[in-house]
């Protein structure tokens, strides 16, 4: 008895250190395919999908640049997004594959998880500059809905790079045919997911050779006057930019809707990443007319990918 206790518990414990298996996702894709890891585990955030893209005719004999991208749901069809729109990876970034463009690279698309995306997202070091009284403002008036926060769980950034650089990349690396050098491990995502691309690349230069950070939502929450964080995330980017001999940093934003709103702070990190003598590693491009929607996103998301990944 005591011996199928012992036996029983070491196949309980084998469990819970498995190796997550990958699953084909029913999705619609123009190029390449997509393997799914669901409810990765981690023991820094709550458990998320990871959907990793692979370029038509990936051989695990060659090497591929790696391409990280928040909100891992809506990048590459639309019939399975709430919104029923989607980047359009595997069109974009197969394409620019297919023509040489680019430098062969997989996707590894991370879900955010619902009601913890803000607080996943939201660059913590800056957030905790504030003073506990400009602290406790935001995250009161940081609504989602009525009565349901923006800062689910606090604000949990750093957490969540953690297990970007010492939980999932080290799978991918091992489970990929991957460069695993910064100069080949790059960042990307819009609004949000652009504020805490440019932070992973902030806080680990060793690990993220380059971030594309597109309609950056430099104001942190909605909308407010006396709004300290635009201040605060300027202040942490002047102390903590990355070196711009081997960095690369793209920002861009749109003029409609949400995105009507940061060209004044856009201005104010182009000025800082001039004093920080970005030159041919870094652009930030305003698009007259776009949205701020993944449709926008869709239309442009080459001009990033080229620059990131440009041959």
């Amino acid at each position: 008895m005591k011996k199928i206790l012992i036996l029983l518990l070491l196949s309980m414990s084998s469990n819970l250190f498995a190796e997550p298996k990958g699953i084909k996702p029913n999705l619609t894709l123009s190029t390449g395919t997509v393997e799914r890891y669901e409810n990765f585990n981690s023991k820094y955030i709550s458990a998320r999908n990871v959907d990793v893209w692979l370029p038509d005719n990936y051989n695990p004999k060659n090497k591929y640049s790696v391409l990280y991208m928040h909100d891992g749901q809506m990048l590459f069809d639309a019939s399975t997004t709430w919104n029923k729109q989607e980047w359009g990876v595997d069109e974009v970034i197969g394409k620019l594959i297919a023509e040489g463009a680019i430098k062969p690279c997989i996707v590894v698309g991370i879900w955010n998880s619902g009601i913890n995306r803000h607080s996943d997202y939201f660059p913590q070091k800056p957030f905790e500059q504030l003073s506990k009284e400009e602290q406790d403002s935001l995250i009161s008036r940081g609504k989602r809905y009525k009565d349901i926060s923006l800062f689910a769980n606090g604000i949990q950034s750093d957490n969540y790079l953690k297990f970007i650089v010492y939980e999932l990349k080290p799978f991918i690396d091992k489970t990929y045919s991957t460069k695993k050098k910064a100069k080949d491990t790059f960042m990307a995502g819009s609004s949000m997911g652009g504020l805490i691309s440019m932070y992973a690349i902030c806080e680990y230069p060793k690990v993220f050779g380059g971030a594309a950070c597109l309609s950056t939502h430099w104001i942190g929450s909605h909308p407010t006057e006396n709004n300290p964080m635009p201040e605060q995330f300027c202040i942490y980017l002047k102390n903590n930019l990355p070196n711009p001999k081997n960095h690369k940093l793209y920002f861009d934003y749109g003029t409609k809707t949400l995105d009507a709103q940061y060209e004044p702070f856009q201005k104010k990190v182009d000025a800082i990443m001039e004093e920080k003598k970005f030159k041919k590693n870094w652009t930030t491009i305003k698009f007259n007319g776009l949205d701020h929607s993944e449709k926008s996103w869709n239309k442009r998301l080459h001009i990033p990918i080229l620059f990131l990944l440009g041959q």
